[in-house]
């Protein structure tokens, strides 16, 4: 699912832009159908992930959420649009990565993914909860996380685009910032269960994994120009 999230799904997004880049004259009238799709996917995920009980159905959902707003991006064929499309891709490349490893530590522990079966691991695991924030905090794209400025880049072309896609991208986005909350809430708050009262400690090696995770997104917080092209 890393793999996935991180390098297989960004390949896709990066044919999606070249073919789109080499079809441009015949695409022209197609596009509006399939950018329609492509935001409508994005509102119609955003309620399948606050309807789970599986956390990696959750995050596997969320990340068909922002890579429709990478393919809406993609078919305004701008320059505006590809920079957001890239930037986005990256940041949620490796913020997709860090949730789904966040995943499968609790399920090496709990022996489950269901949201109900793994709760107030903030108590259990502390600093593996600080992982959980961060990771939660750059999903949600909040500032000055690179997700912010990529969504934001994406937004603002699909508006001069056309200004009734702000309705659409603002409730994906809302959305994105309900159901992350939705998993934080649920697997770092609430009672304990029985079972999970005595689970293994976390590793050096799992907390190596998420800070090499998070050194790429602040270092690209701190030098957007490394992947914007300015």
């Amino acid at each position: 699912s890393m793999i996935l999230a991180a390098v297989l799904l960004k390949l896709g997004g990066y044919g999606i832009i070249r073919m789109t880049m080499t079809l441009a004259p015949p695409l022209k009238m197609f596009s509006y159908p399939f950018m329609m799709l492509a935001l409508w996917g994005v509102i119609m995920t955003g309620f399948i992930c606050l309807r789970q009980t599986d956390l990696k159905s959750l995050i596997a959902y969320s990340s068909v959420g922002h890579m429709g707003l990478v393919i809406a991006a993609a078919l305004t064929r701008t320059e505006w649009a590809c920079t957001g499309a890239i930037t986005l891709m990256i940041a949620h490349g490796l913020t997709s990565s860090m949730l789904f490893c966040l995943a499968n530590t609790n399920y090496e522990r709990t022996n489950s993914r269901t949201l109900l079966l793994a709760r107030n691991m903030q108590l259990l695991l502390p600093l593996m909860g600080l992982w959980w924030f961060s990771a939660s905090l750059t999903n949600m794209a909040l500032p000055p996380t690179i997700n912010l400025m990529g969504e934001l880049t994406i937004i603002v072309s699909l508006f001069n685009w056309s200004n009734t896609t702000i309705l659409m991208t603002g409730l994906g986005t809302l959305m994105a910032a309900t159901y992350t909350l939705y998993m934080l809430i649920i697997t770092q708050w609430g009672e304990t269960p029985s079972h999970t009262k005595t689970i293994p400690p976390t590793h050096t090696r799992e907390h190596l994994l998420m800070m090499l995770h998070m050194l790429p997104m602040a270092l690209l917080m701190m030098q957007p120009e490394l992947i914007q092209g300015t």
